[in-house]
């Protein structure tokens, strides 16, 4: 018999807000975080916005060795992690520190660490180069840290799944409770790519929307206009528990992970599968999972990153799985505010589920403006709506073929 698992601490580092209540807040209220890039000249580029983080301060907000030692994208890891376990009163000095891990992804790691030392190599040669470059660019470098700031000792891994990072490092993490492997795992995913490289890379791949003159109306998942995803960066961290010893402890359980599913689309390197094939397998398990049918589901957030092919595949997906139900069920991105956090966007995304079971409202997918025949669910545009949400199903899906779902519900 497999053990229950609960959420009790959550926290995000995203371009509306390292708190996850103002978070939420400006999500209900349809607010963008999308904005003129300030990180570094523009000028040489075509696309001159994203979800960019301004002003994050690492040395004010983590211990100011740490925070020089480790890259980015480990920073908002760090960061985020402080708000979630604040926010479920663990003391980890009082627990075995073999019953608690860290399964945490990233889509790309330090890129921004790497391009600074490879700068430096160019202008001065092989001796200029750091000797941190390695252990602050590689993709585990997140879960390393956080294990050694909280002195995890027990499950320990790093995901790399693209955009699907967070989303499977969640998945791996429940069932390391599940299965007894663990009691309490840190879980989910970071990324800080908005760099000269990352930013190039989606360029030339044509991944990214041109709308240089209106920033904040760029993202539009599943209208017909969309022509792109905007690149985003951030963190979002959860801290899993076994179900009966957080209620022992008296923790704050703020909902219950109730099932996942992953598969591969088997199709191409980036684009989906056009019919959704594997995006729609991943949501059937997941519902399966759980132990519930797809008419139990009462809120989906989309992966919807406002791309031509990503959007309709994943209606197609929906469509699959939900049949005549599909248009009970309503679905919104939260990326159309935040940009797409790349390999942390399933985190914030499954937090933006908890939330929305615990409020009893769902934020909208803002910019939708002009319906997409091929994409005709309810997408909850532009305003909020209150609406009963007793189990919600997160999809994410990745580069490289990448599918999977998370099925979080309330605590019954």
């Amino acid at each position: 018999m497999t053990r229950r698992v609960v959420i009790t601490g959550m926290g995000v580092v995203t371009p509306l807000s390292l708190d996850v209540n103002a978070y939420w807040a400006a999500l209900l209220a349809g607010t963008s975080g999308v904005s003129l890039l300030e990180a570094f000249d523009m000028a040489p580029y075509k696309v001159k916005f994203g979800g960019e983080i301004k002003g994050f301060d690492a040395e004010a907000l983590l211990d100011r060795r740490t925070a020089r030692r480790i890259d980015r994208f480990a920073q908002f890891a760090l960061v985020a992690a402080k708000n979630a376990v604040g926010d479920c009163g663990i003391d980890f000095s009082k627990e075995d520190p073999f019953r608690c891990g860290v399964i945490f992804g990233s889509g790309i790691g330090g890129i921004l660490e790497f391009e600074i030392q490879t700068e430096r190599r160019l202008a001065g040669g092989p001796n200029r180069v750091s000797p941190f470059v390695v252990p602050k660019m590689i993709v585990n470098a997140a879960s390393g840290n956080l294990s050694i700031e909280y002195g995890l000792m027990g499950p320990n891994t790093a995901v790399a799944t693209a955009c699907s990072s967070a989303a499977h490092a969640i998945g791996d993490a429940f069932r390391a409770i599940q299965y007894g492997q663990a009691d309490v795992m840190l879980t989910g995913g970071s990324e800080a790519a908005v760099t000269h490289m990352g930013l190039s890379g989606f360029i030339q791949a044509h991944a990214l929307s041109m709308r240089n003159d209106d920033p904040k109306r760029a993202s539009r998942p599943f209208d017909k206009d969309r022509d792109g995803f905007v690149l985003g960066e951030g963190a979002g961290v959860l801290v899993l528990e076994e179900y009966e010893r957080a209620k022992a402890r008296n923790a704050p359980i703020l909902a219950e992970l109730r099932g996942c599913g992953n598969t591969a689309d088997a199709y191409h390197i980036t684009g989906p599968h056009p019919e959704g094939k594997g995006a729609a397998m991943s949501m059937r398990l997941a519902i399966k999972d759980a132990g519930l049918n797809p008419e139990d589901v009462d809120y989906i957030n989309a992966h919807g990153t406002s791309t031509p092919l990503g959007d309709v595949a994943e209606t197609k997906a929906v469509k699959a799985v939900f049949g005549e139900g599909a248009r009970r069920v309503p679905v919104s991105s939260t990326k159309s505010m935040t940009g797409h956090l790349l390999g942390a966007s399933g985190a914030v995304e499954l937090v933006a589920c908890v939330m929305a079971i615990r409020s009893g409202s769902i934020h909208p997918t803002i910019n939708y403006e002009t319906p997409d025949p091929e994409c005709d669910l309810d997408y909850v545009p532009n305003v909020a709506r209150r609406h009963k949400v007793r189990y919600a199903l997160s999809n994410s899906f990745g580069f490289g073929g990448h599918n999977c779902s998370l099925l979080v519900g309330a605590v019954g």
